[in-house]
């Protein structure tokens, strides 16, 4: 996931996130937003703190009590801009004005990751480095110190808690990584003191927040328009009702994308766990929405099935209320894996997104949820889902 864009070169330059900003929406490819602006404004600042921070020291030489005599003398704190946490509704154009600044960013050394992607990497790496240092008392701060070693300045899409595991971590991990000198930036529809509150061990993770606080910058970005929504929707990829006829219909798109292959059952493994899926072929799978989100999965289980394959057929998906909070938190967590993977999704419901989850708890998170269902069936995400479907299995784009 880390890698240095073509447009670090332009900030060289002076070219920051503000003049590019400015470029894209006279060129007419942005519309002129002036929420957006002013948050990119803000970004604009932070590029240029950054560019006028000094080089990192080359490392020292010397032998082993030289490297001994350096770990023992007391190291001052790098020193750092403040970083931001890009707050608002869905669809405002917080990713895209993140992104444009990471783009130009003058940091060698940066990463940009969806966060639930993230918090995998982090799992896995504690779990290694446990297995390979069983009397490791405390994996924090190697894990920390890798992650410093390989990016200065981390951007975070879709800053979430909904894990008690991540919870508990990130204090702690968040806290070593601003003491090594990282700059973080985040979009979240969430506000900091609102993050995973009303949740078992929810006490425990205001220390996390007051981190967050302390360390970064809210900015909000409250557009009045949702830029996800409008665009031109294709027919065939939300069927309602979830009846005989969309059961046929979806059985066509399955055979359509399947091509020669011959449907049948596959085990996914992955991190010592398993995952059953119903009917596969080639780069298409096709599951119930019970088989989904009824049992006891989590982010690993949706990114593996989001990476293995690109195409995803979801059939009986019902409206959701107070009782059936669990099952929409996983169907959350099952969309943001589809969409930070760019699948193509195809699915039969009892109503529209916007209709399944309207009480219960994390009813108004859904709201990012139908907000992204809504882009993931514009004939525009089909269009590139399918071209990166043709190019991972070699078909024809259907």
């Amino acid at each position: 996931m880390t890698y240095i864009n073509k447009d670090g070169v332009s900030s060289v330059t002076g070219r920051g996130p503000l003049a590019l900003y400015r470029e894209r929406t006279a060129s007419g490819d942005l519309n002129s937003d002036p929420d957006q602006a002013r948050v990119v404004e803000r970004l604009d600042q932070l590029w240029h703190e950054l560019a006028s921070m000094p080089p990192p020291p080359a490392p020292a030489r010397g032998g082993l009590l030289a490297g001994l005599a350096r770990r023992l003398k007391p190291q001052p704190a790098p020193q750092r801009p403040r970083g931001l946490y890009i707050v608002g509704r869905v669809g405002r154009g917080k990713t895209m004005v993140m992104d444009l600044f990471y783009g130009c960013a003058p940091v060698r050394r940066k990463e940009r990751i969806h966060f639930l992607r993230f918090m995998q990497d982090v799992h896995q790496k504690l779990h290694a480095l446990k297995a390979a240092n069983p009397g490791m008392a405390d994996p924090i701060p190697p894990l920390a110190e890798a992650i410093a070693a390989r990016a200065s300045l981390l951007c975070f899409d879709e800053f979430q808690v909904n894990d008690i595991a991540d919870a508990m971590i990130l204090g702690r991990l968040f806290e070593a990584l601003f003491a090594r000198g990282v700059v973080i930036v985040a979009t979240s529809n969430t506000e900091p003191g609102e993050l995973f509150q009303n949740r078992p061990g929810a006490d425990a993770f205001k220390p996390f927040i007051a981190i967050i606080k302390r360390e970064l910058d809210t900015v909000e970005l409250d557009s009045p328009r949702d830029y996800r929504r409008g665009r031109q929707q294709d027919r065939e990829t939300w069927l309602v009702p979830a009846d005989a006829q969309a059961h046929a219909r979806l059985e066509a798109i399955f055979a359509r994308h399947a091509g020669a292959e011959k449907p049948a059952p596959v085990t996914l493994e992955f991190s010592g766990r398993t995952f059953e899926v119903e009917q596969a072929a080639g780069p298409v799978a096709r599951l119930d929405f019970n088989s989904l989100c009824g049992a006891p999965r989590g982010p690993n289980d949706y990114l593996a099935l989001a990476r293995r394959f690109p195409v995803l057929i979801i059939e009986g998906i019902p409206c959701m209320g107070q009782d059936e909070a669990n099952l929409a938190r996983r169907f959350i967590t099952l969309v943001d894996a589809l969409y930070d993977n760019g699948n193509l999704l195809f699915a039969s419901a009892a109503a529209q997104p916007d209709q399944l989850f309207t009480t219960g708890e994390g009813s108004d998170a859904f709201a990012r949820t139908a907000s992204r269902l809504a882009e993931m069936g514009s004939e525009s995400w089909l269009a590139r889902g399918a071209a990166a479907a043709q190019a991972a299995h070699g078909l024809s784009t259907p």
